[in-house]
């Protein structure tokens, strides 16, 4: 994610757009710990009642439909300008560096000391150093990238888009394209759609491949090829300050959850706690999510655009501060909040109270955990 501020010229309000989607990342987690919405390393008891668990779905899902596409989008955007100035070699160094490293040190030493140390007393690895022996012999550690699954997919796309700027030297060149209208918009959402359902016929919800959840990769491949269109066109700014972006956004926000309510509720969420009859499969449940999920998202996170550049533009200290270790946090965030989380066991409140405590104390510790590791030589290089 550190290209965001690298790859291009640099725009205030794309990165605290991105601080502002990372804190949304720390708030997911902290929501799956205590509403049981999703997967992640701690689900604590107990399992809420179904209409707690609904409250979490509402808000999780209209997160997840959104915020990751939105950084996907930025990241194509600014991948592009970079590989124009480095050209593919240079580039995919510089990407490998910047994505790579960070991803290795979450997958050979942040996940194994969450495992085999912090959570050491909820599972039975064995000692410490047969466990680790088999996380490595056994190939364990290629699906232990965490939240890092987003640098390792964006590496990925950006190995693409390096080898299409060889194969086709057109894309070398700046597009004539304009930002696109409404019109242009829909036809997005309805690929988007499309694209979603297909793919979960094959992925189902829930379902991954070495930490890589495929089911949501239609938006995230599309996402990042639209923020490559937005570059060589260069009208990203024009899109994010229109009309139609801030209406889009409104729409979302005010419809969003009241078709997704129509959704679940239409499809019987009511008699049970599992999205499973949602989740894939040639049949209108898996279809009304996939349409709901990806044309919310794509409004949700065109009234994103909207908001930060009109809203968030000012390039403070203070926001410096913060844009320069945000990618940190997303990184090492899963270590504070598990162990806050234990600390916050003892205390019966509701759970809603919880997760607020929980992301705001995970955020305050995992900005100061980021801030020293820019102070270490190395380190520095990659956070």
């Amino acid at each position: 994610m550190s290209e965001i501020s690298k790859g291009g010229s640099r725009l205030a309000w794309v990165d605290q757009m991105r601080t502002m989607v990372i804190v949304l990342v720390v708030n997911m987690h902290a929501c799956v710990t205590y509403g049981h919405v999703g997967s992640w390393y701690v689900n604590e008891p107990p399992d809420p009642p179904l209409v707690i668990k609904l409250v979490f779905l509402l808000w999780q899902g209209h997160l997840q439909a959104f915020f990751m596409g939105l950084l996907f989008f930025v990241s194509g955007y600014f991948a592009w300008g970079s590989l124009g100035r480095r050209g593919p070699g240079r580039f995919m160094r510089e990407r490998l560096v910047r994505l790579g490293l960070p991803t290795l040190l979450y997958m050979l030493v942040l996940n194994p000391l969450i495992l085999f140390v912090i959570n050491a007393g909820g599972n039975d690895w064995g000692p410490l150093g047969k466990a680790y022996a088999g996380y490595l012999s056994r190939g364990w550690f290629l699906s232990g990238t965490g939240p890092m699954w987003f640098a390792e997919a964006l590496l990925l796309f950006s190995g693409a888009l390096a080898l299409a700027w060889q194969a086709r030297p057109a894309l070398t060149a700046p597009g004539a394209s304009g930002a696109p209208g409404a019109g242009g918009l829909w036809v997005f959402g309805a690929t988007l759609v499309a694209a979603t359902f297909l793919v979960r016929l094959v992925q189902p919800l829930g379902s991954s491949v070495q930490n890589l959840q495929l089911c949501y990769f239609p938006q995230y491949v599309l996402a990042f090829g639209a923020g490559v269109a937005a570059a060589r066109g260069g009208w990203l700014v024009t899109l994010a300050r229109s009309r139609t972006a801030r209406r889009a956004g409104w729409l979302a926000l005010f419809l969003g959850p009241l078709a997704l309510a129509a959704v679940l509720l239409g499809g019987g969420i009511w008699k049970g706690q599992s999205l499973v009859p949602f989740s894939g499969g040639w049949n209108w449940r898996t279809f009304g999510l996939a349409a709901w999920e990806q044309l919310a998202g794509l409004g949700l996170g065109l009234g994103a655009l909207a908001f930060c550049s009109g809203k968030l533009n000012e390039d403070t200290k203070l926001a410096r501060w913060l844009n320069d270790r945000s990618f940190g946090v997303y990184l090492f965030h899963p270590i504070p909040l598990i162990l806050i989380t234990i600390g916050l066991r003892p205390l019966d409140i509701n759970p809603f109270f919880k997760v607020s405590l929980l992301t705001g104390a995970c955020l305050v510790a995992s900005f100061a955990v980021a801030d020293m590791a820019r102070r270490i030589p190395g380190l520095r290089a990659i956070v």
